[in-house]
């Protein structure tokens, strides 16, 4: 039997949840077209027209940290005058370059918490963040890893009592983390006006630009990013984001300015922080300007610097047993805290085994024991066990960037420099252990013939610099806010997964199975839904100046609507699946409004049963930057709107 398909050529269908839509609920005998409205006028294109002067604006950083949080801010008109925030609430007058990411509520004195909904009147809790705890003081700590659940939370964080104190004030995570940020924010402007003075501030233009780890998922950055605009920050989309490791190389490689890198060449990015580490490799594209992009996938882990503090809470427990441990936490809190600020200040930065083979750590109030090694108020320790307590922490480092290192070298990329920034970063057993590793290169494997590639094997393997640059732990603010002063640096950035979206596809008897088919009344012939077609491949080099464009035809009957949505997926996997399977990651809902695009752009189409329906081809553009993901809808090259993202 000949059958008369509808005049269109190689229409490529939309999403199956869409499609099913159209040929199962419209085609049918009961189906009444709901009543649409149309628009009558459509964008239309603007000559060009020349950019008005940027004014001189305030640039804040905000490195939005796990353990510590801090800020930085630039007047455009004096961009070398970058001034870092160290007076903080609480802070009894001592400088910090940062400020604790704690925070707590309490209730007014008789004060009640209502219900979320505002169906009962409620107290609004007051806040408590940063310096302004006393020790023994509960709050919530490391609230920010909550953000992104595919990540992993360090052993001394409890989820259930996060939740529990979340739910005494009826708060959620965003909650806290925007009124956290809320804190940062009205602390900044008070800063700030201070500084400018209220006329100044009243007149300027400040933007923010915020940090993320380099493995947040884009559901975590667009959260952070509506935390921000909670917090008072700016639109969400005026909010530009970088990843922490990728502003510290921008501040470094602009302070430091390394004579000895060359177009080509590999440098990874180390930083590390209280409870995380992050790293992410680069290569040099251009030196004048500087111009990097992204080698390798970033990489992290659970390694920070706090872990050393628990292994070494650890260790004066079991040396002074665990009941006058308990007793002097509990009972004479100051001295615990003394030896734990001396632990923080002094060993954590300065301890290596050459020049320390023993050190004092202050109790001030124990009495002498002999046995334990507690003399005179303090408790002695040696370089073998400081050691102890530094090595499984800084050997997961080590693994980390060795991970980064085999992976740029597998495909023949050169490994110059790493350069460790963050508070963890700014350890001198740390460094002394990287670069012991990594300057004592094991060399490559015997050739009874030698040759070129086995001499540069060499010189590769023993060639990389470890780099320690000035102001390591406020690398990341002053990176971010050389970010919003100069633009990026990174040129392009390496995809973490493969990233698609699934379609439906004329059936073929030799690549599927008849059980999967269905009969498409628009079509008129045998389909299969959900095929997967990926757009970007995991490790593929994307620019934010070159968008990932998505190719749809969507069909509608007379009065149907124009609101139609897809599903970004994304898969981890090193190679994606042809079909969809549920363990894909369903990253966003896209829904685009199609009622903006003038109806001459709509073809319409008849069935061979006379079924009338128009058909559009339209584009959706998918921007990648250090931020996330933004998508606009385009027709015909003819930008229409943004769609709107709903991150899951």
């Amino acid at each position: 039997m000949n059958i008369q398909l509808p005049l269109h050529q190689s229409p490529t269908l939309s999403s199956p949840s869409q499609r099913n839509r159209d040929s199962r609920n419209y085609f049918t005998n009961s189906y009444t077209p709901p009543s649409s409205t149309e628009a009558i006028n459509g964008p239309v294109r603007e000559p060009p027209r020349e950019a008005a002067p940027i004014a001189d604006r305030l640039i804040v950083g905000v490195d939005f940290g796990t353990t510590f949080s801090g800020v930085a801010a630039v007047y455009t008109s004096t961009p070398d005058d970058i001034e870092i925030i160290k007076t903080w609430p609480g802070g009894n007058g001592i400088t910090s370059d940062k400020v604790p990411t704690e925070i707590s509520y309490e209730l007014p004195t008789g004060g009640t918490i209502g219900s979320r909904d505002g169906a009962s009147p409620s107290a609004a809790p007051t806040v408590k963040w940063g310096f302004q705890f006393k020790p023994e003081e509960s709050r919530l700590r490391c609230i920010k890893l909550f953000l992104d659940r595919s990540q992993k939370l360090p052993f001394y964080v409890s989820p259930l009592e996060t939740a529990a104190q979340l739910k005494r004030f009826n708060k959620t995570v965003v909650d806290a983390v925007s009124d956290y940020l809320t804190q940062i924010h009205r602390h900044t402007m008070d800063t700030l006006t201070r500084r400018y003075g209220e006329s100044f501030m009243a007149s300027t233009k400040v933007d923010f630009v915020l940090t993320c780890p380099a493995v947040w998922s884009d559901a975590a950055k667009n959260t952070t990013l509506q935390a921000a605009e909670r917090a008072g920050m700016g639109a969400k989309t005026q909010i530009q984001m970088i990843s922490e490791p990728e502003a510290a190389a921008v501040y470094t490689l602009k302070a430091i300015q390394p004579n000895h890198l060359k177009v080509g060449d590999n440098f990874i990015v180390c930083d590390g922080g209280g409870g995380t580490v992050d790293l992410i490799a680069y290569k040099i594209v251009s030196l004048k300007p500087i111009r990097v992009e992204e080698s390798a996938v970033g990489t992290g882990g659970l390694c920070g610097s706090a872990f050393l503090n628990y292994r070494f809470e650890e260790h004066v427990r079991t040396r002074i047993g665990a009941s006058r441990f308990d007793e002097m936490k509990v009972k004479k809190g100051k001295t615990w805290q003394m030896g734990l600020r001396y632990f923080e200040e002094f060993v954590k930065r300065n301890f290596n085994e050459d020049e320390h083979q023993e050190i004092n750590i202050p109790f001030p109030g124990l009495p002498d024991d002999e046995e334990v090694g507690l003399d005179s108020g303090f408790l002695v320790m040696t370089a073998a066990q400081i050691k102890d307590i530094f090595e499984p922490v800084v050997k997961e480092v080590c693994d980390l960037v060795q991970g980064q290192v085999d992976t740029l070298r597998a495909k023949g990329g050169v490994v110059s420099g790493i350069i460790l920034v963050g508070g963890f970063g700014q350890s001198d057993y740390l460094y002394r252990r990287l670069k012991g590793h990594f300057g004592s290169a094991a060399p490559p494997p015997y050739s009874e013939r030698p040759t070129h590639s086995t001499a540069n094997a060499l010189e590769e393997a023993s060639s990389i610099e470890v780099m320690q640059p000035v102001y390591a732990w406020t690398a990341v603010v002053r990176g971010a806010v050389l970010r919003g002063l100069e633009g990026n640096m990174v040129i392009s950035r390496k995809a973490r997964m493969h990233y698609g979206t699934s379609y439906a596809t004329v059936y073929d008897p030799e690549k599927h199975s008849v059980s999967e088919r269905y009969w498409s009344p628009l079509w008129e012939r045998w389909m299969v839904s959900d095929r997967m077609q990926w757009h970007i491949a995991k490790g593929e080099a994307i620019s934010p100046l070159s968008p990932i464009a998505f190719h749809y035809t969507r069909n509608f009957r007379p009065g149907q609507s124009l609101m139609v949505t897809d599903d970004l997926i994304a898969c981890d996997a090193d190679e994606p699946p042809n079909a969809y399977t549920r363990d894909l990651v369903h990253v966003c809902t896209l829904t685009t409004d199609l009622n903006a695009v003038p109806r001459s752009l709509f073809t319409r189409l008849t069935t061979t049963r006379g079924v009338e329906f128009d058909n559009l081809d339209f584009t959706l553009e998918m921007i990648v930057d250090s931020a996330g993901l933004g998508f606009e809808l385009k027709v015909d090259g003819v930008r229409y709107g943004r769609v709107d993202a709903e991150f899951h």
